[in-house]
């Protein structure tokens, strides 16, 4: 797929990767050559995507979307949100390095969001909760208080956390929403669901 990210649109990769997550689904990965790849991509890469996602061991990427080394930059933090760092790296994957679509992702029965909703105070954990506080300060409001126990305000919380990073990335960024407006990137938000292995995109 690297040979022919030049000629792609970000549409046409969106599309690679729900083929790629259907053959995970399906058992039926692609065969790859790991040291192979790790021999051609030793002297660059030309990833064409960037994915934020949470920390979670249970969602690698490359696996989920059926990818290989060197197919995409991953960046994770937990609660998958986004900081000066995280952006500092999607436009060096961007404007430097030429990857034409961002995935933010989430997932189901996340902890961090899960923590974020019990205002959880741990050390540093406080501070980064602090990042998922708008998505729960956001469903609260529609929805009233609730807790981690409540399954379906936490799927709300999680999926409010996804769409207010995308949105975020396009105002604290000026170089991706030029990007963007010239439709040289494409920003989507999805989640993956721990127990079926679906990705659902809101493109």
């Amino acid at each position: 797929m690297r040979e022919l990210r030049p000629q792609m649109s970000p549409d046409e990769i969106l599309e690679k990767f729900k083929i790629g997550n259907e053959r995970f689904l399906d058992g039926k990965p692609l065969y790859r050559d790991y040291l192979v790849d790790v021999g051609r991509t030793a002297l660059g890469q030309t990833p064409h995507a960037i994915v934020l996602g949470c920390i979670d061991s249970r969602k690698p990427a490359e696996v989920i979307f059926d990818k290989g080394l060197g197919d995409i930059f991953n960046a994770r933090v937990a609660g998958n949100f986004v900081n000066t760092d995280i952006l500092g790296s999607m436009e060096f994957a961007c404007k430097v390095s030429g990857s034409k679509l961002i995935l933010v992702m989430g997932h189901s029965d996340c902890g961090a969001v899960k923590a974020a909703v019990d205002d959880v105070r741990l050390g540093n954990i406080t501070s980064m909760l602090a990042n998922l506080r708008p998505a729960v300060a956001s469903v609260t409001a529609t929805r009233g208080k609730a807790t981690s126990e409540d399954r379906a305000f936490v799927a709300d919380v999680a999926k409010e956390n996804v769409l207010l990073n995308t949105d975020r990335i396009l105002q604290d960024s000026p170089i991706i929403a030029e990007m963007v407006s010239k439709k040289e990137v494409k920003i989507v938000g999805c989640m993956y669901d721990l127990t079926t292995g679906v990705v659902d995109f809101y493109d």
